[in-house]
């Protein structure tokens, strides 16, 4: 396999054939660096060393109606996690805050459920244009399904991109929920981008679906063209559906992160949960196709910790990008 060939067919802009996409994933053991070198080239091309960091914060945990086999927080799932409602504002705050200290480009607002009250919408907007005005952060919210009227108050409120994942294609979707449909998610997706939101969107791989179905994924992500595209490996959590589905290998992780950058050259690429459960000691190589990271955790499950990943980063050759989305005020404000 000619690496360096789908580098330069990434360069120019030239769509992957099916066949290159297989070999991509199913890389032997003995190429993967010569993988990642390709990988990187398209990386560098378009983000040079920089390395955006994002820290999340889940506001609300379990309590949810969807019956997604993957998650924790699902109706379906007998996972022992904390549950609560949504936090209130100041606690709200206090994670932006402790995003900026982590040196994280982005603050990721995260809620369990279907889609959020008319209740839950006030708050988090008005917690929003708080952060906006004292702390100068980009804010991202994760909140489920979204109305165009929904979409359309998020970016009022100041904030800058929305997280919906596609999670799997159109064909695998029935096997791992019920309660509501790949379309379904299409469809928010679409309402996030009409109302001029950047959109985050990605996948969680790892949950049974075929090389096939991680092409399709990476092509219909491809289609919609995401700034941001997460890729989140499964990580199996006993009382869930799935707790006993755990094939993943590191260099596979890898060969997928890879894949995700020949499809999507100049679109922000981010290991998220379950990097690392998967990639263990392989971690500090995703920074050849990838070019975000998540620190301080995720949604019910730790991660690792921004010192680490800032030695790690570090250690690379590669840097922290930090970059403020606003001028902000200089009042100080105890986390």
């Amino acid at each position: 396999m000619d690496y360096a060939l789908l580098a330069d067919k990434a360069l120019n802009n030239q769509p992957l054939t099916h066949e290159e996409c297989l070999r991509v994933l199913q890389t032997p053991e003995d190429s993967i660096l010569m993988l990642l070198q390709s990988a990187y080239a398209v990386r560098k091309t378009f983000f040079g060393k920089k390395v955006y960091l994002h820290m999340l914060l889940n506001v609300k945990s379990g309590l949810c109606s969807e019956d997604c086999s993957y998650c924790s927080q699902s109706k379906v799932s007998q996972a022992k996690i904390e549950k609560y409602p949504l936090l209130d504002e100041t606690d709200i705050l206090k994670g932006a805050y402790a995003a900026r200290e982590a040196r994280a480009r982005r603050y990721c607002i995260v809620s369990s459920g279907r889609a959020p009250s008319q209740n839950e919408l006030d708050t988090l907007r008005s917690a929003v244009k708080k952060i906006k005005k004292e702390i100068g952060i980009d804010v991202c919210t994760s909140l489920g399904f979204l109305t165009e009227e929904k979409a359309l108050a998020l970016k009022e409120a100041g904030v800058n991109r929305y997280n919906h994942n596609l999670n799997a294609s159109e064909h695998f979707y029935p096997n791992i929920c019920s309660s509501h449909t790949f379309q379904d998610r299409v469809q928010t997706v679409r309402y996030a981008q009409a109302a001029g939101l950047e959109l985050c969107c990605g996948a969680l791989f790892g949950m049974g679906e075929s090389d096939e179905d991680i092409i399709d994924t990476l092509m219909a992500l491809k289609d919609i063209e995401p700034d941001s595209l997460p890729i989140n490996f499964f990580n199996p959590i006993a009382g869930t559906p799935l707790e006993h589905v755990n094939y993943l290998t590191p260099l596979k992780c890898l060969n997928i992160l890879c894949l995700a950058r020949f499809l999507n050259p100049r679109t922000e690429i981010r290991p998220a949960g379950g990097r690392e459960y998967h990639i263990r000691s392989l971690q500090p190589f995703v920074l050849f196709p990838a070019n975000s990271l998540f620190v301080a955790g995720y949604l019910t499950t730790t991660g690792q910790t921004p010192e680490d990943a800032w030695k790690m980063i570090e250690d690379m050759g590669f840097e922290v990008e930090e970059e403020r989305s606003m001028e902000v005020s200089t009042r100080a404000v105890e986390v």
